[in-house]
C-alpha cells in the first residue's frame, strides 16, 4: 500500500473526479432550458463530491472536521444521484448511462462511509475524549 500525500492520491478523490467529468461530458447533451436548474445541479453537485474531499484531506488534523467534510460529500454524491434519476425520466440520459454512472456513486459512498468509520486510521491527530466538564 503506497503512502498518501495528496488529496489527489485518493482512490475516492480520483473516482468523484473522474464521475464528475463524465457527467459533465454528458450534460453537454441536456436541453438548453435545464441549463439554470438539472444541468446546473448536477454539475455542482457532482463537482462537490470531489471538492469535499479534498476539503475532508486538509482538515483530518480534527477527526470530528474530517468526519463533517466526507458526510457533506456523502449527501452531495446523494444528491448527484437524485439528478441523475431526474435526467433519466426525463430522458436526457439513458438506462446504460444512468447504470453505470448511479454505480460509481454508489462505490463512491462506499469508501466516504468506510472512511468515516475508520477516520482515526485517516486523521493527523485524532481527538481525544476529554474529563473536563
Amino acid at each position: 500500500m503506497s503512502t498518501i500525500k495528496f488529496h489527489q492520491d485518493l482512490k475516492v478523490y480520483q473516482k468523484s473526479f473522474e464521475a464528475a467529468m463524465e457527467i459533465y461530458a454528458i450534460s453537454k447533451t441536456f436541453p438548453k432550458e435545464e441549463i439554470y436548474s438539472l444541468t446546473d445541479q448536477i454539475r455542482r453537485s457532482s463537482r462537490s463530491v470531489a471538492a469535499n474531499v479534498s476539503e475532508a484531506w486538509g482538515k483530518r488534523k480534527y477527526e470530528k472536521s474530517f468526519i463533517s467534510k466526507l458526510t457533506d460529500s456523502e449527501g452531495e454524491a446523494r444528491e448527484t444521484q437524485t439528478w441523475l434519476q431526474f435526467a433519466l425520466a426525463c430522458q436526457y440520459i439513458n438506462e446504460e448511462q444512468f447504470r453505470i454512472l448511479n454505480n460509481h456513486y454508489n462505490q463512491i459512498i462506499g469508501m466516504l462511509v468506510n472512511m468515516m468509520i475508520q477516520s482515526k486510521n485517516w486523521c493527523a491527530f485524532p481527538s481525544t475524549k476529554s474529563n473536563k466538564i
